[in-house]
């Protein structure tokens, strides 16, 4: 990364706020909107009055060739004016900014908002003779007062301070902050004011402006502005530190602002525009995914929960390898200077607009196709998805390979990978290094190449099995998945799960011994065990109901007997020994152990099985 150049200077406040409302200082567009509590602003007010600092600000230079890389906006309340291409941008300090824009240099109501977050519109006010008082705290001298400058109690029936009219600013000894840059007009009436009453008090307001106004008039701000040159993930970086109390900034919000500098709204594609024509950019593409493939009954499908960052590391993939095919493909170029195929943060903050536009649509129906793939794996909810992660790779890999997914040989290939990757556990962390591995290498296979590296890294070891015991774990989820996806075939109806069945079944994960009967043996078995994957399988939920908490072979009785109702109906069917032990072994479960109630033979065969499976 190209050193970050930046200069420190101090600014009069004065300065700083004029350039807010003639638009040379103004905030980039991925700076949220201004949320300050009236409270927080009046502290800072009487941190100013004082002279106290307020902390340094920190502003990125325009460039003078091509102008502001990021879309921008003026300071919350500036007017029209304003709305001029910036020579800086405020990276840190658009709380105090505005909120001392506002109040100082604006002649309307201020809106913000009380610590109950209720919104609310005020007018600030220096109390003279508190903030002459030594002894006093300066914050107690610092009023706010309503839309029609009337402080009221008793339910807004009396009126405690009324400040409606300058006449009465003056008797009051209140001074409006929003005059605090130009005293004089309003000294002049102040001075007419106790002149025509008999009273001097003009001694009193020089001693104000000399010993609170002036801290407003000479106060310093320490500016930092980086240089224009500065980068994008630099600003990124910065913004993310000096504004650790909001929510983290993100490559897409910060690629966002980018894109609309060059006239392309990113946020409309990703969440959608209501006043477009087209069903899809009104829709936008996050929604669209997350409805995507979802089955009946269900209020999204297996891709809800793609962020924009995903979606935008998939066009990465596929952006970065295409650039690095170029550069092997150019004789001038030695290996040492072929570009990575990357998916980092900084080439997403480095992925050209064209580029998007190029890869975005083959993206998204990449993403689509994961999702039926993943159906195809039997995995149908977000909370059965192994890795969120996997889907970047698996929807680039889509992508890339267009109609070839149609292809029954390559669909077999890329489930072995997908499989691979979930029993190996190898999306974890440190992902983005897999991923520019996975686009290079499964296309390839495809194609005729080797297999990829994540097919000879993931290895599923026996023993893992044992201490497997998360629901959160992805090889935990996957085994189920993949239970399903090789016949399983539920205990009493004997139907195999197919999406269908398992929505209407309602599937979920259940223990075989069942966890009562594994705490009333003796010794007891203790739970580390017993909720290992080992002796958890999927079955729909009557099944689960006539498992209950008894022993097996108590369970499969009832299974062989079935059950008829009061008058002789059928109820449920009996199922011969034969057939029921044929669907234990779907699950890799041998039939012998769950009729003796061998809990520690049952173990040890069905670990050996699903390590096979």
């Amino acid at each position: 990364m190209a050193k970050t150049t930046f200069d420190t200077n101090p600014v009069l406040l004065q300065t700083l706020l004029k350039t807010c409302e003639d638009g040379k200082l103004q905030l980039p567009d991925f700076q949220r909107s201004w949320v300050w509590e009236e409270e927080r602003i009046m502290s800072l007010i009487a941190s100013v009055s004082r002279g106290f600092p307020m902390g340094a600000l920190m502003s990125l230079k325009s460039k003078i060739d091509t102008g502001v890389v990021f879309a921008y906006r003026p300071i919350e309340g500036a007017p029209v004016a304003a709305q001029t291409k910036p020579e800086q941008l405020l990276l840190d300090g658009q709380q105090r900014m505005t909120s001392l824009y506002q109040s100082c240099m604006r002649r309307q109501v201020v809106a913000t908002i009380t610590a109950k977050k209720r919104l609310v519109k005020r007018w600030f006010y220096i109390d003279m003779m508190k903030a002459l008082n030594n002894e006093a705290d300066r914050e107690s001298a610092i009023f706010a007062l309503p839309e029609d400058r009337k402080l009221k109690t008793n339910f807004d029936k009396d009126i405690v301070l009324d400040l409606s009219a300058p006449g009465l600013e003056f008797e009051n000894l209140m001074f409006p902050l929003n005059q605090v840059f130009n005293t004089d007009e309003w000294m002049q009436g102040f001075w007419k004011y106790w002149s025509a009453k008999g009273e001097d008090k003009i001694g009193l307001f020089f001693r104000f402006q000399n010993e609170v106004l002036k801290n407003f008039s000479e106060y310093q701000v320490p500016v930092i502005a980086l240089g224009a040159d500065t980068s994008h993930e630099a600003v990124c970086l910065v913004f993310e530190k000096v504004n650790t109390g909001g929510k983290a900034l993100d490559a897409f919000e910060l690629l966002t602002a980018m894109y609309a500098a060059q006239g392309h709204k990113l946020r409309d594609d990703w969440l959608g525009d209501e006043k477009a024509d087209d069903a899809d950019r009104k829709l936008g593409t996050q929604k669209r995914l997350a409805a995507f493939g979802r089955a009946a009954g269900q209020s999204q499908g297996v891709l809800a929960n793609v962020a924009a960052t995903d979606f935008l590391q998939a066009i990465a993939l596929l952006h970065t390898k295409e650039v690095r095919l170029a550069a092997m493909a150019d004789p001038t170029k030695k290996e040492n200077d072929w570009p990575a195929v990357r998916a980092t943060r900084q080439s997403l903050l480095d992925l050209p607009l064209a580029a998007y536009k190029k890869h975005g649509n083959a993206v998204r129906t990449g993403f689509e196709r994961a999702a039926k793939f993943l159906r195809q794996q039997q995995i149908h909810r977000v909370v059965d998805l192994p890795y969120q992660t996997q889907l970047v790779p698996l929807a680039a890999i889509f992508a890339e390979i267009g109609d070839k997914a149609e292809h029954t040989t390559n669909i077999d290939k890329i489930a072995r990978w997908y499989w691979c990757g979930v029993f190996g556990e190898l999306y974890g962390s440190a992902v983005e290094s897999r991923f520019a591995k996975d686009i290079l290498e499964v296309p390839a296979w495809l194609d005729g190449g080797p297999p990829p590296s994540t097919v000879s890294d993931g290895v599923l070891r026996a023993d893992r099995l044992l201490t497997m015991r998360s629901r959160l774990s992805a090889a935990y989820k996957g085994l189920q998945a993949l239970l399903l996806r090789e016949g399983a075939i539920d205990f009493r109806s004997g139907q195999a799960f197919d999406q269908t069945v398992f929505f209407d079944e309602g599937v979920d994960i259940h223990h075989i011994f069942p966890k009562d009967w594994c705490e009333k043996q003796t010794p007891k078995i203790p739970s580390s065990i017993y909720d290992s994957v080992i002796n958890k399988t999927p079955l729909g939920y009557r099944t689960n109901r006539i498992i209950g908490g008894v022993a097996p072979s108590v369970y499969l009785g009832k299974l062989e007997n079935g059950k008829q109702g009061n008058n002789g109906q059928i109820i449920e069917p009996p199922i011969d020994k034969e057939t029921l032990a044929a669907y234990l072994r779907t699950h890799c479960i041998q039939a012998q152990a769950l009729y003796a109630n061998d809990f520690t033979g049952f173990m040890k065969v069905r670990q050996r099985r699903m390590a096979l499976t």
